[in-house]
């Protein structure tokens, strides 16, 4: 039997702009807030000295070498930013049909966590377990002779590579791919090879969206990708059932945390899952959303700081427990502000 909501009392003994009053009040009832212990921040990062490459359809945002990466490190730990997220921009002589460099162990994403941990070992690092940066064709997987993607194939690769990313010391992989399976196949390894301490960050609800856009500039893979798309491993943007069955199973296999991806678009999305299974939640506020403030605010439009932090909050009433956004060191320093 459900359990019904108490009926308030009528105005006026109900007057509820009495706990809107003055700031007190409101702070005194506000249900959710924000704190820079739930941010995550994602970096692009590549090879060379002194290299920061402006992502022009991502205002603010670079793609850094590994000593600017060490300054922004530094400003995570000031701000209190718990964790960094690497997403790497390959050089595209080292780009191969099989996304072979992945499994490097003295490429790009293993010497980066090396780098952090040895210099920030109170940082966490999250690293992105998928091909797309690293194939030719920009498919986040093995294709066969008609382009389809090879799912089993693909999950062997992706086991090798969060793998190295484990030896390298990183604190969390992130499959962010969407095959089948691979989560189970990554955790058993994982287990195997002695990595006990690694956690998963399952990209379990992953939808093929259109605001992806300025992530597959900032990485390199949207001229490989061409007019092709990912809409037969990623999800139906019009299903949310399926969302629960493939949080289900990236749990089933051992993932310790679960992200909904992109953000705002699929609120809806984090509160059933949060519902669902009350397992630590994470929602990505991807590239394209924060394309749209940033120009939205560079025309005049928007207020930009009320508008980042409206955005954010608002993921945390829809029930995620953290956010990865390319906001979050300008959030962090709002906060540290009030």
């Amino acid at each position: 039997m459900t359990r019904q909501a108490p009926i308030p009392p009528a105005f006026p003994a109900a007057r509820p702009r009495r706990l809107r009053r003055d700031a007190f009040t409101r702070a005194l009832v506000r249900e959710h807030a924000l704190q820079a212990s739930d941010l995550i921040l994602p970096v692009f990062i590549h090879e060379g000295q002194n290299r920061l490459d402006a992502v022009a359809s991502m205002p603010g945002v670079s793609r850094q070498s590994l000593d600017h990466l060490l300054n922004t490190a530094e400003q995570c730990v000031a701000l209190g930013v718990p964790v960094i997220a690497l997403f790497p921009v390959i050089d595209a002589a080292l780009k191969t049909p099989d996304g072979a460099e992945a499994l490097n162990p003295d490429g790009l994403v293993p010497r980066a966590v090396r780098a952090l941990k040895q210099h920030f070992p109170q940082l966490g690092v999250l690293t992105d377990v998928a091909l797309d940066p690293f194939t030719s064709h920009g498919q986040d997987g093995v294709l066969d002779e008609t382009g389809y993607i090879l799912n089993d194939r693909t999950v062997e690769i992706l086991t090798q590579q969060a793998l190295v990313q484990a030896d390298a010391g990183v604190d969390i992989v992130a499959p962010s791919d969407m095959m089948d399976g691979r989560v189970g196949a990554i955790r058993r390894a994982l287990e195997a090879r002695g990595h006990i301490h690694t956690r998963i960050m399952a990209y379990s609800a992953k939808y093929a969206s259109a605001f992806y856009g300025p992530f597959r500039d900032a990485v390199g893979s949207a001229a490989n990708l061409g007019k092709a798309d990912k809409k037969t491993y990623q999800m139906d943007p019009g299903n949310s059932d399926e969302a629960l069955r493939e949080v289900a199973l990236d749990l089933a296999e051992g993932a310790d945390m679960v992200m909904v991806k992109p953000g705002l678009p699929y609120l809806d999305i984090v509160r059933r899952v949060k519902d669902e299974f009350r397992v630590p939640t994470f929602a990505y506020q991807v590239s394209g959303e924060y394309a749209m403030v940033k120009a939205a605010a560079a025309n005049g439009w928007l207020d930009h700081d009320a508008v980042m932090m409206e955005s954010l909050l608002a993921f945390k009433r829809a029930g995620a427990d953290g956010v990865l956004s390319y906001f979050a060191l300008d959030a962090a320093r709002l906060l540290k502000q009030a």
